[in-house]
């Protein structure tokens, strides 16, 4: 049974005493997946099971990857994949008349990863998505695919795109991260397998891109001839859980909530690790320096904060799942925050807000943020909660489970007025 098209969070009653586990973590999955098909027999532990990540599953499958998915005893939403790789080799193409194609639905690091991945193999691909992805940018990396002598036709450089792959290439590249960081990972992680050099135009020092930080450090601890590696869980995902123990405390002056994450990385390879430390939220912060997709959480906190919060650097939160500088501003406003947009700069004051109907633009975490919210702001509705399957199919499982291994919330289907139990809560 799928979750209802619209659903009401009530606010909770008392404070609870929770910690949360939750799956792992997206960005480090689908890098491991790749890497696991170039490399040997290995098996992940720990790897998020969504829809973004059985994207990433499936076209593995296609290509010809011996691919196993078990279930993981600590946590519903990760699995245990064992991924027979290969060496470098893709083992199956299609032709130019008849391209082997894959369907990366909405999700970027497949999109983005396979791109490079196929131009290991010998034939031609075909990649394409959900319109949404055929909307996206992909321009950068196609251009330096086409510098390590790679032909790829699009005629508009995003998907679809065929893809003609001639092998491993000794050869150069430059690549700007301006449109993403994942063009820079794609690279990097058939690097070593394709013979190819890749350097960064445009952007500074690779080091600065925090995303491209974790490819590098993932590439050089990964089992390269095969073995095991566990992947921690999902610092964006924690987030809201954080956020909510903020948020709650505001709430319950006499009671303060205690709510944790278990297992929370200290690799430092995820930029989001950082966001316990940025509440209660700063005067300012950014999405290059400070934040990764984590300052959506600190823009839907931002009106109980106790002076105005300027969010900076939003320029790449307008080509993801959503046009998310728009899509926030315009669903905080709808609740009765004050928000400003100058540029790729959202401010936002200190106010009371009230339930609205959340328009959620098929992305997981605009139905994430505003659920946290709803946990404090009586009549918050979420309409196509189901879209947190990308990313964290039971969270709402996590919002309403008793504590400690949930918040307590009541969530109801607001047709019909039922509260929704146990798996009723899944996005599938």
């Amino acid at each position: 049974m799928s979750l209802p098209d619209l659903i009401e969070i009530e606010p909770l009653a008392a404070p609870p005493d929770a910690a949360i586990t939750v799956p792992g973590s997206k960005s480090i999955t689908n890098r491991a997946l790749v890497l696991a098909a170039l490399g040997g027999e290995t098996t992940l532990t720990g790897a998020l099971w969504s829809d973004d990540t059985r994207a990433m599953v499936e076209c593995l499958g296609r290509l010809g990857f011996r691919v196993s998915v078990g279930n993981d005893p600590g946590e519903p939403a990760n699995r245990t994949i064992a991924v027979g790789g290969l060496g470098g080799k893709i083992p199956r193409a299609g032709t130019a008349s008849d391209p082997l194609a894959l369907f990366v639905g909405n999700a970027g690091t497949a999109a983005r990863f396979l791109a490079a991945m196929v131009c290991l193999g010998h034939g031609v691909y075909r990649l394409e998505g959900v319109p949404r992805m055929h909307e996206r940018p992909q321009a950068e990396l196609f251009a330096a695919l086409r510098g390590l002598g790679y032909r790829i036709d699009s005629p508009n450089d995003r998907l679809p795109a065929i893809i003609h792959a001639t092998g491993p290439r000794n050869a150069r590249c430059a690549v700007s991260m301006e449109g993403s960081s994942q063009f820079a990972s794609a690279l990097l992680l058939s690097a070593g397998r394709g013979g190819w050099q890749v350097g960064f135009a445009g952007a500074g020092d690779a080091e600065e891109a925090p995303y491209v930080a974790m490819t590098q450090r993932l590439i050089e601890v990964f089992p390269r001839d095969g073995g095991r590696f566990h992947i921690e869980p999902d610092a964006s995902s924690g987030s809201y859980f954080w956020g909510a123990d903020w948020l709650l405390s505001r709430g319950f002056p006499a009671g303060r909530p205690r709510i944790g994450v278990n297992h929370w990385p200290d690799s430092g390879w995820q930029v989001d690790g950082r966001f316990p430390g940025y509440l209660p939220l700063p005067p300012v912060i950014s999405r290059e320096r400070d934040l990764g997709d984590s300052i959506m959480t600190g823009i839907a906190l931002a009106p109980f904060a106790s002076a105005p919060v300027t969010f900076t650097d939003l320029g790449r939160l307008r080509v993801q799942e959503c046009e998310r500088v728009e899509a926030l501003r315009t669903e905080l406003g709808k609740c009765g925050a004050r928000v400003e947009e100058t540029g790729d700069t959202l401010r936002i004051w200190p106010g009371s807000l009230h339930g609205a109907e959340i328009e959620t633009y098929d992305d997981h975490r605009m139905a994430m943020c505003f659920s946290t919210l709803g946990l404090q702001v009586a009549g918050m509705k979420i309409r196509n909660p189901s879209c947190v399957k990308k990313t964290f199919p039971n969270f709402f499982r996590k919002l309403a489970d008793p504590a400690p291994n949930g918040l307590g919330a009541r969530i109801r289907d607001v047709r019909t007025g039922r509260v929704l139990e146990g798996d009723q809560l899944l996005a599938t």
